[in-house]
């Protein structure tokens, strides 16, 4: 595999949490990521962790934050619940940055140089314009590297002490795919469950959350009984909520697999529950349950060929992507071939030949890359993109269906087993460092 397809095959989760914190921080306008004068000099203290101060001033940019991070048409939290979500992340963060700092763990000034430098190719600008983009927002550009730093030695810390020790074993690999043979597999069904969810609020306590599944168990009671369930839809949820509670006919794999989980042994016409999440307890009814044979698992490859630029001191994002427009249309008139201009000026290993980068399956390249190659046809030629390795011109070759050897069907299942593994692993750590730190809350946040 060329030098190229490696690279891509290292980036990790970690940078793409990283860029899209940075995005965000971006994206973000005076008002949000800058307090008013007059809400500085009102600003107190809220919160002691370990003796390092959260100022409420932290807190309401933080809420910035979290506010440009919501999920579009989502209903949003109350400014209660949005000042507690982002004074719970401050504290967590200072309580990371502060084991980060024991552990010895420094973020030199190069790194927040790439990290910028990714920053600005993913929107397709260059450091100058990102710069340019922060002064015209309001933004200080100390801050905005400062929040850099801060994401670049919280990743870190998280691969030494999370990432570098979740390792999958062949015995798991092997009973994982036993399971999957031997049960429903996401995807291999389509389910439409109706729901009832008793909402639990962040703040209940015991009592409360006790009369809570009291209440959703009285409602899967009643629906075993043979109640209509669209009635107790409305009766324990509201009025408002439509189709009396069914969220229609989709793959399982669209389904939480807190539900898909409980529902393997589930027939038409079962109650399931209650099941407890972070939204409450859920009471489910099995609607339809379509079952179909496996198919033979089946991959799309491309193999494509690319010339990639990388802009520097010597050439700017802007340049690269006027040099490569002009090289396809020199390609496009027959004045040349996309191999040999490749082999000319291409900036990577395939150079040698022709811009090759071999058969690649899904997964392989990075997004902004592989977006962009998926939508080509074989012999068609893409318009210059600018990815986090620099700036490239893309021609599909060939295309093909194949399927998944048991090799690559195994390396599939080590990575699920592995994202799982990570997901678990980090949720542990997160809690164990928070429950460690000694946190004083002093006053609440406005």
């Amino acid at each position: 595999m060329n030098k190229f397809a490696m690279s891509v095959l290292r980036q990790n989760l970690v940078v793409q949490h990283l860029l899209t914190c940075c995005l965000v921080l971006c994206g973000l306008s005076a008002a949000q990521a800058q307090t008013s004068p007059t809400a500085r000099s009102a600003d107190y203290i809220v919160a002691v962790v370990n003796s390092e101060p959260i100022t409420n001033n932290e807190v309401q940019q933080q809420r910035s934050r979290v506010l440009a991070q919501w999920p579009a048409g989502a209903p949003k939290p109350s400014a209660a619940e949005l000042s507690a979500q982002a004074l719970e992340q401050l504290i967590n963060e200072k309580a990371q940055m502060q084991q980060a700092r024991e552990a010895g763990i420094r973020i030199e000034d190069d790194a927040v140089d790439m990290a910028e430098n990714n920053l600005a190719m993913q929107n397709q600008i260059d450091r100058a314009q990102l710069r340019a983009k922060l002064v015209q927002d309001g933004l200080s550009l100390n801050a905005f590297r400062e929040q850099l730093r801060i994401q670049l030695t919280l990743n870190r810390l998280r691969e030494r002490e999370v990432d570098a020790r979740v390792r999958v074993s062949d015995a798991e690999i092997d009973e994982f795919l036993k399971e999957q043979r031997g049960t429903t597999a996401p995807g291999e069904a389509d389910l439409n469950l109706a729901m009832i969810l008793v909402a639990v609020p962040e703040d209940s306590n015991d009592t409360q959350v006790t009369t809570l599944q009291t209440r959703a168990a009285t409602a899967a009671s009643r629906a075993r009984s043979g109640e209509d369930f669209a009635k107790l839809v409305g009766e324990f949820m509201g009025a408002s909520v439509p189709n009396g509670g069914a969220m229609g006919l989709r793959p399982a794999s669209r389904y939480p697999s807190l539900f898909v989980d409980n529902l393997q042994t589930a027939k038409v016409g079962d109650i399931v529950g209650p099941l407890r999440s972070g939204a409450g307890f859920h009471v489910l009814k099995v609607l339809e349950k379509r079952q179909e044979e496996a198919p033979t698992l089946v991959i799309t490859q491309t193999r494509a060929r690319h010339i990639l630029l990388r802009p520097g001191a010597q050439l700017t994002s802007a340049q690269a992507q006027a040099q490569l427009a002009q090289i396809k249309q020199k390609i496009t008139s027959g004045q040349t071939s996309f191999a040999a201009a490749a082999r000319e000026l291409s900036q990577d290993g395939s150079a040698m030949s022709g811009g090759d980068l071999g058969w690649a399956s899904p997964g392989q390249f990075v997004p902004e890359f592989e977006q962009v190659m998926n939508r080509l046809r074989p012999n068609q030629m893409s318009d210059p993109l600018v990815s986090r390795f620099g700036v490239h011109l893309i021609e599909v070759t060939d295309r093909r269906d194949v399927p998944v050897s048991e090799r690559d069907q195994r390396e599939m299942a080590r990575g699920q087993l592995r994202e799982k593994k990570l997901e678990e692993a980090y949720s542990t750590w997160q809690e164990g460092v928070r429950g460690r730190a000694f946190v004083e809350m002093r006053d609440t946040p406005q």
